[in-house]
């Protein structure tokens, strides 16, 4: 059996018109991020709810989606990885879920989410939760409304419903025992570490770093691991973030601090990693699942790969010592490789995830992961959040939050509605981890590549076995494929342990 060719280019007609609305939309809310004066913002609002209901509209159509069933049922017997099967395979999935909510809600969902991230923003700003509850809380009871919607017909929650959209078939019943698991054993590393008799000199990067030198030295850094710049820009925003407004178009974000260099340089080189997937992907199917990133999982795979095991490792310190007493002459003279690779390597319990070191990371995004369930099930009141936040992080990290912006104030994401995303995070971190493996067994010395500056290896190993599959496998699939193996937290835990252990003198 064969797919019917004429409608197969139908849906993608329709699917690629969809996509050139979102992408419209994803370029209004770049703008948003960047460089949109404060008082556009209602407006704003307005013209992104009425491009995300055009996409909506389209993506939900009767027509489309009688298309897309008589296509499904053609699929027997056919390759499920076959880039057209892919295509009707993954279209319609999401046309199931997406027939399931009615456009009033994504049109109010979508202006919302708009005028949140302002709120939010000017909330974190003033550090005042109070500014941002009422907001936040009508975001809540839209998601949940979402969420519930999408859950019908099925056997998962609503929270499994949400979190579906960014990572494919999750389900709490399995995340919930790996998350714990990995709790205990990363916090019973942390706790040793914190003991540990050697502790590094973090000092030298807390000196004056300009901020027109760290911007030469992002730059740089994103260039050398294959940020195509020709095909995509660099900017600053208050929180770091990767879009791609088309096939050839791709914007990573960073933000700076001047007195301390890990921001800017951590925080590029994991947008550059996210953006080096979207670079990575096939444009001539842009718009469609075999041009799409798999899940959000396997996008945190790649940002954390290039911050951490490539960015934290000796062998870049080493590579990039050169570059950072040329950038920053006269700071960073007396500095030697063992000096500044041990202080990038810190792990101390600290209040922001995004700074957070590789070991305590993690705790910051199962602490969410908790409280965005309780905001879903309603056992968690928005009102009551900033409470239960600090009891988090005072039982998972041994710290409490001295003000709001520092707490529960200091991400976007539910400003924005990314409600069931941070688990990805953790996802990407275990995948990382099992991925580096795999490309140190498959291309040799990892480390003297990275040493002399040579990430091609890497980026093309990547590109082979993860970035050119798009959608045609899921996220597990892809990192047996890639691995040989199912996602596991070993490989993540023993690269901690492995680089860890000699630093602070562990025995």
């Amino acid at each position: 059996m064969t797919i019917d060719d004429n409608l197969f280019q139908s849906v993608c007609q329709v699917a690629r018109k969809a996509a050139l609305f979102q992408s419209a939309a994803d370029a209004l809310e770049w703008d948003e991020r960047t460089g949109m004066p404060p008082a556009a913002g209602e407006y704003r609002a307005e013209q992104v709810s009425a491009l995300r209901s055009t996409v909506h509209t389209l993506r939900t159509a009767n027509e489309y989606g009688e298309n897309l069933q008589r296509l499904a049922e053609q699929l027997g017997g056919l390759d499920p990885a076959d880039d057209h099967v892919t295509t009707v395979r993954e279209l319609h999935r999401d046309f199931q879920r997406e027939r399931k909510l009615p456009l009033e809600l994504v049109s109010r969902l979508s202006a919302m989410t708009v005028r949140g991230q302002q709120v939010w923003d000017r909330a974190r700003r003033e550090d005042s939760f109070a500014l941002f509850k009422d907001t936040l809380t009508e975001i809540v009871d839209l998601k949940r409304e979402a969420g519930e919607r999408m859950a019908e017909g099925s056997d998962k929650t609503p929270y499994e419903a949400l979190l579906d959209e960014y990572e494919p078939d999750a389900r709490i019943s399995h995340l919930g025992p790996v998350f714990a698991d990995l709790k205990g054993r990363l916090s019973e590393l942390i706790s040793r570490v914190a003991d540990a008799p050697r502790q590094p000199d973090v000092s030298l990067l807390r000196q004056s770093f300009p901020v027109d030198a760290q911007r030469q030295l992002s730059q740089a850094v994103a260039e050398a691991v294959g940020f195509d710049f020709s095909s995509g820009r660099l900017d600053e925003t208050s929180h770091p973030f990767c879009t791609t407004l088309g096939p050839d178009d791709c914007r990573i974000l960073t933000r700076y601090e001047t007195n301390w260099l890990p921001s800017g340089l951590y925080g590029t080189l994991h947008e550059a990693g996210h953006g080096l997937y979207e670079q990575g992907l096939r444009g001539d199917w842009f718009g469609l699942p075999p041009g799409s990133f798999v899940s959000l999982g396997i996008h945190e795979s790649q940002s954390r790969l290039w911050e951490n095991q490539v960015g934290r490792s000796r062998a870049f310190v080493r590579w990039a010592m050169p570059l950072l007493k040329q950038t920053f002459a006269g700071t960073l003279d007396d500095a030697d490789v063992e000096q500044v690779y041990f202080a990038v390597n810190q792990v101390r319990p600290s209040l922001i995830r995004v700074e957070a070191d590789e070991a305590t990371y993690n705790l910051h995004i199962l602490i969410r992961f908790e409280l965005e369930q309780g905001l879903m099930s309603g056992e968690l009141k928005v009102a009551d959040l900033p409470e239960a936040w600090n009891a988090q992080y005072s039982e998972s990290l041994g710290i409490e939050p001295p003000s709001a912006a520092d707490g529960v104030l200091q991400d976007v994401h539910w400003s924005a509605g990314l409600i069931g995303y941070f688990p990805t995070y953790t996802l990407g971190n275990l995948a990382a981890a099992q991925l580096f493996d795999a490309i140190g067994q498959s291309i040799g010395d990892v480390e003297g590549l990275i040493e002399k500056g040579e990430f091609g290896p890497i980026l093309d190993w990547l590109r082979e076995n993860i970035h050119q599959h798009g959608r045609c496998y899921s996220g597990d699939r892809l990192v047996e494929k890639a691995t040989g193996k199912p996602l596991s937290s070993e490989p993540l835990l023993n690269y901690l342990s492995k680089k860890l252990t000699p630093l602070y003198g562990l025995h």
